[in-house]
């Protein structure tokens, strides 16, 4: 703590609806003083506080604040600093001595704060610029750590099997059906895909769309920007193996389907041919309307590519 302050104070008349006394109040102090030079720092701590009663100078609140944090007693010297702190024109050494009291108890962002002020008026202040970096590595080591941690909770919510939650019947068979394992799984699905599957009706996604929202979450949370973005990793890399990157991301109008063909895909929010690809032909069957004919035309259309659906054995191997 710094123990020195030589900022000066701004008078008031009246303290705690009593009137000043500045010459009572210098013989106290001068009183403190000299129980500080004979080592008495609790005499000198009782004598400070008498002599803010008569006139609330920022030296003396300064000097009551510093004995304070020396007797252990932070509370009180931390409700001192902040009082100068709110000052006016703050002494410089009780912001310093404030944001080293706010480190020590891991308020980093109010530490940083009483810095910037003195920064504001003294950008080369020494040791408000040390205390800085101290600050501000420390800071950011806790929101790392802080953010390790939240999404290590996101990731083990997100690997929730569905089957853990409170669903009917129905809606468990349509989900397993439709290869949704996890709630990560149904945060990458939408309202209209889930609709598209046959056996799946509004009661059922009502059901879905409840015990989401009970944990702050909804259909389509997972989707992000970016070609077949939704496709797992593995299944992406294996396409990669098979087409260019160019002819992953085309769009689905590329592959010139017929209209009943387009719309289960538009269902199936499929928008690219790397995001076809990574579906099984199950999949698409599953989806209303969509007969063998389609199927087929499908198929055909992705062989110009090179391209085909996923075999039931490939999903198998990937876990799906």
């Amino acid at each position: 703590m710094v123990s020195d302050d030589t900022a000066g104070s701004g008078l008031d008349t009246v303290i705690g609806g009593s009137t000043r006394d500045p010459q009572r109040a210098a013989t106290i102090v001068a009183e403190a003083r000299a129980c500080e030079q004979d080592g008495d720092r609790q005499g000198a701590i009782d004598a400070y506080r008498r002599a803010i009663e008569c006139d609330d100078s920022a030296e003396t609140m300064f000097r009551l604040a510093y004995l304070l944090d020396l007797s252990g007693e932070e509370d009180d010297a931390l409700q001192l600093y902040e009082e100068l702190a709110n000052r006016t024109d703050p002494p410089i050494n009780a912001l310093l001595n404030l944001a080293v009291l706010y480190e020590d108890r891991d308020q980093w962002v109010r530490a940083e704060k009483c810095l910037r002020q003195i920064l504001e008026t003294d950008p080369n202040h020494e040791r408000a610029r040390l205390f800085m970096k101290d600050v501000l590595a420390s800071k950011d080591m806790l929101y790392d750590e802080e953010n390790d941690r939240d999404r290590l909770r996101r990731d083990a919510l997100l690997d929730t099997p569905v089957t853990d939650f409170e669903l009917s019947v129905r809606a468990r068979n349509c989900l397993k059906k439709m290869q949704i394992r996890t709630l990560g799984d149904l945060l990458k699905i939408t309202e209209a895909e889930l609709l598209s599957y046959k056996n799946f009706g509004e009661t059922s996604l009502t059901e879905i769309k409840e015990m989401l929202q009970a944990k702050g979450l909804r259909l389509g949370q997972g989707l992000e920007g970016g070609a077949y973005s939704r496709v797992r990793k593995d299944i992406i890399e294996q396409l990669r193996g098979k087409a260019p990157e160019a002819v992953l991301n085309k769009s689905i109008s590329a592959l010139e389907l017929s209209v009943r063909a387009r719309k289960a895909l538009q269902l199936l929010n499929i928008q690219s041919i790397g995001e076809l690809a990574a579906r099984t032909e199950a999949e698409l069957m599953g989806v209303k309307n969509f007969g063998s004919t389609s199927l087929d035309e499908i198929k055909a259309k992705l062989a110009d590519f090179g391209l085909g659906l996923r075999t039931l054995e490939e999903a198998a191997a990937t876990g799906d």
